[in-house]
């Protein structure tokens, strides 16, 4: 046998670090290619997410951006409101309005409506919050 026989084992290895190389650089450029945070909503200013009227004081209502991001609205006073992302900072699941808390359907996290704070976990983040405002009675962001 040669020195330039490669033995069965050399081969194999080689072949499986060049694909593993391979895959690890697919993965990090589709990592690198979208710079929102998990769970963000990023929705442009001046948008309308719902009508104030449509949520009682201390109540949440589940709404999209203009893009389809799910986002919760919730009524903290009379002319007051907060909005946060509606996905789970657990694993990603949709949250539901129910009373003063967001839950997730999925693993049972509970969150504050007002707040996003988680209350119960698994999760252990508060939900992202998103920038609104009160204008002629919709609630806009800001």
């Amino acid at each position: 046998m040669t020195a330039e026989l490669h033995s069965r084992r050399t081969v194999l290895t080689t072949g499986a670090a060049v694909a593993g190389a391979a895959v690890g650089a697919v993965a990090l450029t589709a990592c690198g290619s979208d710079s929102t945070p998990p769970g963000s909503t990023a929705a442009a200013p001046g948008e309308t997410l719902t009508a104030l009227s449509d949520i009682a004081v201390g109540q949440a209502k589940a709404t999209k951006t203009a893009d389809g991001k799910d986002v919760i609205v919730t009524r903290t006073a009379e002319g007051t409101a907060a909005a946060f992302s509606a996905i789970c900072t657990h694993q990603g699941c949709a949250v539901v309005p129910e009373g003063a808390e967001l839950k997730c359907p999925c693993h049972n996290s509970i969150f504050d409506a007002a707040t996003g704070a988680v209350k119960k976990g698994p999760a252990d983040q508060p939900l992202p919050s998103i920038a609104v405002k009160v204008t002629n009675g919709q609630v806009v962001t800001a």
